[in-house]
């Protein structure tokens, strides 16, 4: 059964979601499509710069994206202390950037209204994905549906989550054969990050200590982990990781044992939420289900 948007969007459980979108009948339609023989690659590009633009704009933090052929990611963090920040100057600016401004004195119903827009998750992945599908249409010279539907969301209930999923989002390319590194996957944000142009994205924090930052790992720390899981990745590995990284994992709460089973079978393992059993069940019983996929097993809320 579908549930509705706004119930799936909890941020007294978690500002941190996991979002994807797929091209309509998983088409080739932002890559090579191999029955028309055409190459629409330059649409990638297209999504990363409307999810820079849009990072200028709304109050909701990109930590990591991944634009494939057929589909992309995006891990955010909903920043409503930033929204409230703005005074009604701001507010007004920035959502001129993206649609027109009525005329005369804008009423404070409005400024409100757009206030609570810029910082709704919904409100951002729509800014992205009907203007990819106009674009995208008006280029073949055709009309209807570009996108399979209304974007998917995924509930990262706490900073285990967080980091698997970037891990996840971030090694897309290199599972799927199209990159050997991150450094060489095109339009991520691991390769922003490591080229020095990710004014776009979160920070990392700067030591273990402080978590002020959306992403509560060290840059270098992660760095070191995704690297190795990327080799990993490429190999078929299955042994643990490194004495060196597990350190890094404990301090997160991931237990380092199992660390590559999970960046394995992340996508089959987890749907509507990732996380410990206990937020798990309460996430579950928020949304009103009597179970959710996790962890390699159906979740039952009564267990």
């Amino acid at each position: 059964m579908t549930i509705a948007r706004s119930q799936q969007i909890s941020l007294d459980h978690t500002p941190y979601y996991h979002c994807t979108t797929r091209c309509v009948r998983r088409a080739f339609l932002c890559g090579e499509d191999r029955y028309s023989g055409k190459n629409f690659d330059h649409r990638r590009q297209w999504i990363e710069k409307r999810l820079i633009d849009l990072s200028r704009v709304f109050a909701i933090d990109l930590l990591a994206y991944a634009v494939m052929s057929n589909h992309y990611h995006v891990v955010v963090r909903i920043n409503t202390e930033k929204a409230d920040s703005w005074d009604d100057a701001d507010i007004i600016e920035r959502w001129g950037r993206i649609y027109s401004l009525p005329e005369g004195d804008v009423r404070r119903a409005d400024i409100d209204l757009w206030r609570s827009r810029l910082a709704n998750l919904s409100w951002y992945m729509r800014c992205i994905n009907e203007n990819l599908a106009r674009r995208a249409n008006r280029e073949d010279r055709c009309t209807g549906r570009f996108w399979e539907g209304r974007f998917k969301s995924q509930a990262l209930l706490d900073e285990a989550a967080l980091i698997k999923c970037m891990a996840y989002v971030d090694l897309n390319p290199i599972r799927a054969k199209t990159a050997r590194t991150p450094e060489s996957s095109a339009h991520t944000s691991i390769r922003s990050r490591i080229a020095g142009v990710s004014g776009h994205l979160a920070p990392f924090v700067s030591n273990h200590n402080a978590r002020t930052q959306p992403v509560p790992i060290r840059y270098a720390d992660y760095l070191r982990l995704l690297d190795h899981t990327g080799r990993a990745l490429r190999c078929g590995a299955r042994e643990v990781v490194p004495a060196h990284l597990v350190p890094i994992l404990e301090s997160l709460g991931v237990e380092p044992t199992g660390w590559l089973r999970e960046m394995q079978n992340y996508g089959r393992w987890y749907y509507r939420a990732v996380g410990p059993m206990q937020l798990m069940r309460s996430y579950c019983e928020h949304l009103g289900r009597k179970w959710l996929k996790g962890t390699g097993r159906v979740l039952t809320c009564t267990e």
